[in-house]
């Protein structure tokens, strides 16, 4: 009988960017979340189509593509949020204490 091996992981911190390494984790932590929205918003209004995109965002090509594309640290935070204005959300930004193991910042969708 095959003895079973171990499979070795580690427990990820809640920010995939922090435990890759990568300088500004927060903020590309808070850019993800943020697009991640947007695109959750646009498929839900049927808007597949970069002219409709372009037309909603008031953008142009090129960044609808990088935001379709996922690559949402080529948007500053007040970007994202300008975006998901225009598509008729409300964004509250709220600051409070930090509990122990809590992350630094979290995008709460309401």
């Amino acid at each position: 009988m095959k003895k079973k091996s171990k499979i070795e992981f580690e427990e990820s911190s809640g920010n995939v960017f922090a435990d890759l390494g990568l300088k500004d984790a927060d903020s590309l932590l808070m850019r993800a979340e943020l697009g991640f929205q947007i695109l959750k918003i646009l498929k839900g209004r049927g808007l597949k189509k970069q002219k409709e995109v372009q037309k909603v965002l008031e953008i142009g090509q090129a960044e609808v593509s990088q935001l379709m594309n996922a690559r949402y640290y080529r948007f500053s935070e007040a970007r994202l949020m300008a975006f998901l204005n225009k598509l008729d959300r409300k964004v509250t930004v709220q600051v409070s204490r930090r509990r122990k193991n809590e992350p630094l910042q979290e995008v709460v969708m309401a």
